[in-house]
């Protein structure tokens, strides 16, 4: 089966200036079907960069990126949009759910989005819900709901389009351990069970443990001999290797 993201020799540079260092250099890896897939660096090294140009939401500025067998340089702005559509789910940090929607509402922006009257698939988003933690919490906004509910409501909400691949940035970052750590199983779990691809960037080496496969981002550059596979990664082998890149 063929990867569902492949990137080759990728660079990105912010500053466009001759001299100026990339941001992104020569990253080259590939993402298999139902893997998961963590890539840690420090902060500022490029973590988020990457995912936006995995979505096509950012252009690289050299190298190839193909999502679900497209080279997404090849697209236009409609086709990569749709692409992302039909392929990708976020779940970001800060949870971006719409506070004027209910829980309900918010699951279903993306059936929405893709043409379908959410209406048609309540019986569904409320199982996904519920699958999570959250019956009983549809009707309410997101101001009532803890900072793990709101981040479990944000999978669900990836989760709802039925895309094959989540991309998933700091997912944990503004969560309590207990909380972070539930969001973690259901990502491991939403992986294994449903058969999705999940790209994960973090610092924390916890998260990292629930991956396949840890890709370490040092300098803008990927060097494959470096990561760890799991399963069954311990936090202890997650540092150690943050030590011996000094990261």
């Amino acid at each position: 089966m063929a990867p569902i993201v492949r990137v080759r020799d990728l660079y990105k540079f912010f500053d466009q200036r001759e001299a100026a260092a990339p941001v992104l250099k020569g990253v080259t890896f590939d993402v298999e079907p139902g893997e998961f897939v963590c890539v840690m660096g420090p902060s500022g090294s490029g973590k988020s960069t990457l995912l936006h140009i995995l979505s096509g939401l950012d252009a690289a500025d050299g190298g190839a990126v193909e999502l679900a067998g497209k080279n997404l340089k090849e697209l236009s702005d409609g086709e990569r949009t749709l692409l992302r559509r039909l392929q990708v789910g976020y779940v970001f940090q800060f949870f971006n759910l719409l506070p004027n929607l209910t829980v309900l509402e918010n699951v279903g922006l993306p059936l929405a989005i893709q043409g379908e009257h959410p209406s048609t698939k309540s019986g569904v988003l409320r199982a996904m819900l519920k699958r999570l933690g959250l019956e009983g919490k549809e009707g309410q906004f997101p101001h009532q709901l803890s900072g793990g509910e709101m981040q479990r409501t944000s999978i669900v909400r990836a989760l709802a389009g039925g895309q094959p691949l989540l991309l998933c940035d700091e997912p944990t970052g503004n969560l309590s351990q207990k909380a972070g750590l539930e969001v973690m199983r259901i990502l491991r779990q939403v992986c294994d069970e449903d058969r999705r691809t999940v790209v994960l960037v973090t610092h924390n080496p916890r998260d990292a443990t629930f991956a396949d496969r840890v890709l370490f981002l040092v300098d803008g550059t990927l060097d494959p001999a470096q990561a760890l596979r799991g399963p069954n990664l311990t936090v202890e082998q997650v540092h150690e290797r943050l030590a011996v890149l000094h990261i």
